[in-house]
């Protein structure tokens, strides 16, 4: 939250002018810092602290002036100076909770540790505008995974895939991993509670305590016609989006709470489930059999399902599903494998922005000089060609 600027009491002019004239400049500095400080102006504490150093240096006493003014010998106290002012003032608007003028002080110093400190222990009242604190959160890069917090209490699952899927968080994975795996929990959480709600109201062959301890997969067993009707429970984008992002986690335990909304999904109307591209256009069926290779179960088998579709798409100048494969064998660290899909279906020297290594970058992590060599003959890219040559000496 972020409070008004103080209004300048007339009264304080007078007193300033007084103070000169019967304590000199700097008696006259300090009961200006005292006023000031007494009516929360602290934006004009931090110059009068400047002032208040400018004089101690004898040189012209505006704060704003240029460093030009200054000897050079006093460089450095005067940057001291700055920085202490900074530090003091930053300090009293996070003591108001005003987090927007408080970075304002510590982006300057280039000391985001305390506005970390300050955002972690913030806990949004009711009625606090919290926008400013997300940019300054998750924008800035203070504090990301307390932005991303913030804005899925406030603003609910709709607004928090938005921010996610915006941001480039290839470069950030542990961000990544952490906003998804809130994601997953949130909407999970939200579709066992509206199924709860319509198990209660008797839409089930479970008692009263059965309903409040079942999966969702026995929720949906239990009462066939919850999907009647073309019936749903959660948005149906918003349950699209989340189990796309959870191909992106780690083996943990969200894995098996989006399987539960794989699992969900598929029993959805026809009409419901939206079109996915290959190798994922089977819908939740393919996306549970990609997370379960994740989670480390019927992998082989689960891999025979996706190796399928790859010549199937690529007949069609699709490479898409041999791309999607290549990483999955990658996380699954095997290279030689994805080395081998790569030269069979992405070897065309033609194909740009490949979601995946291109083959030559496969064959320089296999050391593999040889196909590195021949991609780059067949590219017509004699450096590279060469490089892999000598390569091979070695």
């Amino acid at each position: 939250m972020e409070t008004e600027t103080p209004s300048v009491d007339p009264a304080l002019f007078d007193r300033a002018e007084s103070a000169l004239a019967d304590h000199g400049p700097l008696g006259a500095v300090d009961s200006l810092i005292a006023d000031l400080m007494a009516a929360e102006n602290y934006q004009a504490v931090f110059y009068a602290k400047l002032l208040r150093k400018r004089v101690e240096l004898g040189v012209a006493p505006f704060p704003t002036g240029p460093s030009s003014e200054l000897p050079d010998a006093s460089h450095e106290d005067y940057e001291n100076a700055i920085r202490e002012a900074g530090r003091t003032v930053g300090a009293l608007y996070l003591e108001k909770r005003d987090f927007a003028k408080a970075w304002g002080f510590y982006r300057m110093l280039g000391e985001q540790e305390r506005m970390f400190a300050a955002l972690d222990a913030y806990v949004p009242a009711p009625d606090d505008d919290t926008y400013g604190i997300v940019e300054i959160a998750w924008q800035h890069g203070v504090h990301p995974q307390k932005g991303f917090d913030i804005l899925l209490g406030r603003s609910g699952v709709c607004s928090a895939i938005t921010m996610v899927s915006s941001a480039n968080l290839a470069a950030n994975p542990d961000l990544r991993e952490y906003c998804i795996k809130k994601l997953v929990r949130a909407l999970h959480g939200q579709l066992q509670e509206r199924l709860r709600g319509d198990l209660a109201a008797g839409h089930t062959g479970l008692d009263a305590d059965a309903t409040i301890a079942a999966t969702i997969a026995e929720m949906m067993a239990s009462s066939p016609d919850l999907f009647g009707d073309e019936m749903y429970h959660i948005d149906v984008s918003h349950l699209s989006s989340v189990v796309q992002l959870a191909a992106h986690l780690p083996k943990c335990d969200e894995l098996d709470l989006a399987l539960e909304l794989c699992e969900y999904g598929r029993h959805l109307s026809p009409n419901l489930r939206g079109d996915m591209p290959a190798p994922f256009d089977e819908g939740y069926p393919d996306y549970a059999k990609y997370l379960d290779i994740l989670a480390g179960r019927n992998v082989d088998a689960n891999l025979g399902h996706f190796r399928a579709k790859i010549a199937v798409a690529a007949d069609g100048g699709d490479t898409f599903p041999a791309e999607v494969f290549v990483n999955l064998l990658l996380r699954l660290e095997r290279l030689p494998e994805a080395l081998a899909v790569a030269k069979q279906y992405l070897g065309d020297p033609d194909l740009r922005d490949l979601s995946c290594p291109t083959v030559t970058e496969l064959a320089r992590r296999a050391g593999d000089f040889a196909t590195m060599a021949a991609v780059a003959k067949t590219a017509a890219d004699p450096v590279n060609y060469l490089a892999g040559l000598i390569a091979q000496r070695k």
